[in-house]
């Protein structure tokens, strides 16, 4: 890939990491609510710390679908019951964030997987 489709691609990356997240929460949650689901939502860009437990911890031609313990099928259906549970159970909008913003970050690498050509 050129260099420039590569800054593209990242600059893409990064911006469904930490800006779609506020579009969501502008959408899925209470008008009281926005701001801070999009927080919540962005921040879960901290289950990237699994990365550090790889060697090397970055490798360009490397799709984190898969390989990261948190960026697998069983942390993606922990995910999900996160979601699912805290809308029958929990009266929690925080939770339901949390479940969003972790799906919608395996949604995120997938993408970045797929145009990488790494999947």
């Amino acid at each position: 890939m050129s260099h420039e489709i590569e800054i593209l691609r990242h600059a893409g990356h990064y911006s469904f990491h930490l800006l779609v997240p506020f579009l969501f929460g502008r959408i899925l949650f209470a008008r009281e609510h926005t701001w801070k689901a999009g927080a919540i939502m962005a921040g879960t860009i901290v289950m990237d710390l699994d990365h550090l437990l790889a060697n090397p911890v970055f490798d360009p031609d490397r799709c984190s679908i898969g390989f990261h313990p948190l960026h697998t099928v069983w942390a993606a259906a922990a995910y999900c019951a996160v979601l699912f549970v805290s809308s029958w159970t929990w009266p929690s909008w925080q939770w339901r964030a949390v479940g969003i913003g972790c799906l919608w970050h395996l949604c995120t690498d997938a993408l970045d997987c797929l145009a990488a050509g790494t999947w």
